[in-house]
């Protein structure tokens, strides 16, 4: 689950519009995140059945010596998606010298608060935020100060809402970006035992089922559709085949929905497949990273749930 966006209405109407007329439903996940999408993923970050964000900081906070010393100092510190969370604090607390810090985020206004924030918070830190969507190419902005590497921060395991052959298009893109001896110190969720998995994302509370169902309140708002949300229920399971978490959104009855002046029928049972959420073994993600990368250092928890690699770019 990833971040924040504010996109032109024309690319959400086309990317909406060919998601709905597919053989599979399907929406991109990216639309979970208007304002109350960001914060009901805060919630869930929180529950007790959701062990990703809390295993990821757990390992990071017993390792960060080991972490820091790996990373090296004065470096030129890029993160992908939000940089306001309490992971990117732990490290810029503990790195020893940070040349500058590039916050990557696709809604300017979210950015412009995180490096208002920053700038109260670290006043000696060069911040240097970069607006754009970071699945495309992009450009690193000119940093003055002399700095030993650039590393890439891509915390909570977002690989893996991009099937393997975008995360490959992806790491390709990231490769360009950086240069060779560059690293990037990335989340990645592991395989583990199904109950655990699917208990992630089935919390008893219901968050994940409101937050799955608010991406329809989003496409409302944004394409005058006309979701009614009491005609779905929220669906998450793991298909061991393909090795990934699947959330639908589960049609109780047969009904018509309008969106953006184009009417879709959906039968009862029928889903819309809102996200994906892979998993790999240390083994599986070595492999796809192999092309461009080299694994150079693996912390994982006790259960080994979850792990936080460093990759150096060959």
């Amino acid at each position: 689950m990833n971040h924040h966006s504010e996109i032109a209405s024309s690319t959400i109407q086309d990317e909406v519009l060919t998601g709905l007329s597919g053989a599979q439903k399907s929406l991109p996940s990216k639309y979970f995140y208007d304002e109350r999408g960001s914060q009901l993923f805060e919630q869930i970050t929180r529950l007790e059945e959701y062990y990703p964000t809390r295993t990821e900081i757990k390992i990071m906070r017993a390792n960060m010596p080991d972490i820091i010393s790996t990373i090296g100092s004065n470096v030129a510190l890029v993160e992908l998606g939000s940089g306001s969370s309490y992971k990117t604090r732990l490290l810029l607390d503990h790195l020893p010298s940070i040349a500058a810090y590039v916050p990557i985020e696709i809604s300017q206004k979210f950015l412009a608060d995180v490096v208002k924030q920053l700038n109260l918070e670290y006043p000696d830190l060069t911040v240097n935020p970069v607006c754009t969507d970071y699945t495309r190419p992009f450009e690193l902005p000119e940093i003055n100060t002399p700095f030993s590497r650039t590393v890439m921060f891509y915390p909570g395991s977002t690989i893996g809402n991009f099937c393997p052959d975008r995360a490959r298009r992806f790491l390709g893109i990231l490769s360009k970006t950086l240069n060779p001896g560059g690293g990037m110190l990335i989340g990645v969720d592991l395989k583990k035992e199904i109950d655990v998995l699917e208990a992630a994302y089935n919390d008893e509370k219901g968050v994940t089922a409101a937050f799955n169902k608010n991406i329809l309140r989003h496409i409302n708002r944004e394409l005058d559709a006309n979701f009614d949300l009491e005609n779905y229920r929220h669906k998450a399971f793991y298909n061991e085949q393909k090795g990934r978490i699947e959330m639908h959104l589960v049609a109780e009855k047969e009904h018509e929905v309008s969106v953006a002046g184009e009417t879709f029928i959906l039968d009862e049972g029928e889903s819309i497949h809102t996200e994906n959420s892979y998993k790999y073994t240390l083994k599986e993600f070595r492999e796809l990273v192999q092309p461009w990368f080299s694994v150079e250092q693996v912390w994982t928890d006790p259960n080994n749930y979850f792990s936080v690699q460093y990759l150096v770019q060959h």
